[in-house]
């Protein structure tokens, strides 16, 4: 089993919940985050530029097992991708094992 996290634009969720639920990925946890990267925002207000490092994201996690782990890496690249600075990090980790509280299934029942 993999752990796939992804860090993306909150513009992009929408298409990438959709990617994800097209490939029948259909449990993941999200959150709205906020990190320093590259990408330097800048706000105009009244004709004043101020410049922020803060950088509003939105953070996905996923436990998938490891057949689909390309498939799920690709829908996030192809929705959530503008081919501009800031559109994100994917990372995958190894998950040892996973439990389904209610039932007791763990490993590859666990998570499906």
């Amino acid at each position: 089993m993999k752990k796939v996290e992804a860090i993306i634009r909150k513009s992009k969720f929408d298409d990438v919940k959709k990617a994800l639920h097209a490939i029948d990925v259909n449990f993941f946890s999200y959150w709205d985050v906020t990190g320093v990267g590259n990408e330097k925002q800048g706000h105009v207000y009244r004709g004043i530029s101020y410049s922020t490092s803060d950088i509003q994201r939105r953070f996905i996690s996923i436990v998938i097992s490891d057949e689909f782990l390309d498939v799920t890496i690709n829908a996030i690249l192809e929705a959530a991708g503008t081919g501009n600075v800031g559109d994100g990090k994917i990372f995958v980790s190894e998950i040892q094992e996973a439990y389904r509280i209610r039932t007791r299934e763990n490993g590859k029942a666990g998570i499906n």
